[in-house]
């Protein structure tokens, strides 16, 4: 599996901004970042393809950017605008989907990072 190793998280106020980022030993074809509420299932917050074409979840769309910087092995999580709903455990992961899209689907991914803890105040 690929080593997968988050940062970044805290706690901001409603409006902040704050940007996680993720060490991957290798850059696998699709990789992406998910969140997990108390009480909620994991979702998907946005993926990218390693030639460069990002998916974002309808609820972060136009507030969270991912990217991904080859050179450092790194994948990001710009968040602007951040909301208490954002509030969740996040989490990185690596070797998604082979072929076609890379989709939103937790279940698609293989190797995942031990996640770190976003939180938001009203």
């Amino acid at each position: 599996h690929v080593q997968v190793v988050e940062s970044g998280g805290g706690s901001v106020q409603a409006g902040e901004s704050m940007k996680l980022s993720c060490v991957v030993s290798e850059i696998t074809r699709c990789l992406g970042w998910f969140r997990k509420a108390p009480g909620k299932e994991r979702e998907g917050v946005a993926t990218t393809h390693k030639a460069g074409f990002d998916n974002h979840a309808s609820a972060v769309a136009g507030r969270f950017h991912i990217s991904l910087d080859d050179d450092k092995k790194t994948l990001y999580l710009q968040m602007n605008d951040l909301k208490p709903e954002d509030t969740a455990m996040y989490y990185c992961a690596a070797e998604g989907p082979d072929s076609g899209v890379c989709l939103l689907s937790p279940t698609l991914y293989k190797s995942w990072g031990q996640g770190t803890q976003v939180s938001v105040s009203s």
